[in-house]
Order: C-alpha cells, then structure tokens, then sequence
C-alpha cells in the first residue's frame, strides 16, 4: 500500500497504519475499488506545490462537499452519503483496515457520491480550496488519554486551522466523543480557532447513525457527547 502512503513532516494525530491481516475480500476492496474512489493531488509526491485541487471534478459537478476526518470502519459516512444523495462527502483515515471495511460498505450500499483519502487529513486540507467545505465531522477520534499526547489530539490549532480555512463561513462542525477530557480540549479550543458553540450535550442530531466506536463505548460504561459549532463568518 506504500503508493497511498503520505509521508508528511508532521507529528502525527493517528495511531497505526495497518491492524489484523485484511480478509482476501478486503484485499479485492483496495485493489480493485480505491484507485478509483480516491482523489487525486492530495499527496506531498502527486502535488509537491500543493495546489488547490478541483472538487468538481471528483464528484462531477459543483455539488456542497462534505468531510469525515478519520472515518473508522466508515458506517457514518456511508449511511450520510445515503441519506443525502445531493452532496458530495470525502473520507479521510490513515488506518487501511478502515479504509478495507468502508469499501465494503460502499460496495453493498451502491453509494457513488463518496470519495476515499486513505491517509492524514491534513494532506487534504493543505489543497483544498479555501471555503469549500459545507460541513465536517470528527467522529470518535483517536483519544491520545495521556497528557503529554493531548497535542495530538485533531482539536488543536494544527489541525483546526486548516479546517477553518477549508470550510465555507456558516459550516457545521460535528464532534462526537466519550472520552470527558476529549469533551474539555474540544470546547477550549475549537473556539479559538474561530467556530461558534451551537450545542453540546448528550443528545445526538437526527441524522445520526451510532458507530460501532459508539457501541463499544456504551457497552463499556462510557456516556456518548455530541458537540455543535459553526464556523464563523
């Protein structure tokens, strides 16, 4: 898989790349579904100058486009694409089992309104055009529980920069999480880098689909937070 494999200067927010042996039909997933679902001009070795890249041409016309940073096994952003046919949604995880088990949903739901960066978001947000996220979500995201990891955790300035570059003025921000210091950083400093607290709380929006990070969360005694912000004008 090194062809998919950015190799950026950065400290990074994830954790492994590769888990359990991938099944011989999520092998076939890689090999035979991401080359086409991926976007193009994304990594340092296809886009060295950064670019911006064209969203049109990944979804074929000048539809809102939506982002999952770190998409897990990939049920919410499918279950999204589903549910809104009319927008365009780009997944980024660096994990490859991830990346394996979204192919898989994809192919069983028909979805074709989805596109599959199989590496670190910030790659994508350095050539995104400016404004052109509708609205972005960081569902159960890496919790780095020790202190001296909080700097690796996505709601850092690092990361949520580039985001407020990238997203339209007035764009939702969706931050779901169980872990209650995840809870504190993420109301610190989200703010800060320039969105609005719409909600928090422990209801989820009426679109939501529970992830099996959710499930697992919940069957060990965990409480789910939702948290809301808009990006500023």
């Amino acid at each position: 898989m090194s062809e998919f494999d950015p190799k950026p200067p950065r400290r990074n927010f994830y954790g492994r790349r590769h888990g359990k042996t991938l099944r011989q039909s999520q092998k076939g997933y890689l090999s035979e579904d991401l080359g086409n679902l991926r976007p193009r001009g994304i990594t340092l070795d296809e886009n060295p100058e950064r670019k911006p890249i064209d969203l049109a041409q990944i979804f074929g016309d000048d539809r809102p486009v939506w982002l999952e940073v770190g998409f897990g096994g990939g049920e919410h952003m499918v279950h999204m694409a589903a549910r809104y046919p009319q927008i365009g949604i780009i997944g980024c995880e660096p994990f490859i089992n991830g990346v394996a088990m979204l192919l898989g949903k994809i192919r069983a739901a028909g979805v074709s309104n989805v596109s599959v960066h199989p590496g670190d978001a910030r790659d994508l947000m350095d050539v995104l055009p400016e404004g052109s996220i509708s609205k972005a979500f960081l569902n159960y995201p890496d919790p780095w529980p020790k202190a001296r990891h909080h700097r690796r955790r996505f709601v850092t300035p690092e990361h949520l920069i580039p985001l407020y570059r990238v997203m339209k003025p007035g764009a939702e921000f969706r931050v779901a999480t169980d872990i209650p210091d995840y809870v504190r950083q993420t109301l610190e400093e989200v703010p800060q880098a320039g969105f609005e607290l719409i909600s928090e709380g422990k209801d989820a929006w009426d679109d939501w689909l529970s992830t099996r990070y959710e499930q697992k969360a919940l069957r060990e005694g965990r409480v789910p937070h939702y948290v809301t912000f808009r990006r500023k004008g």
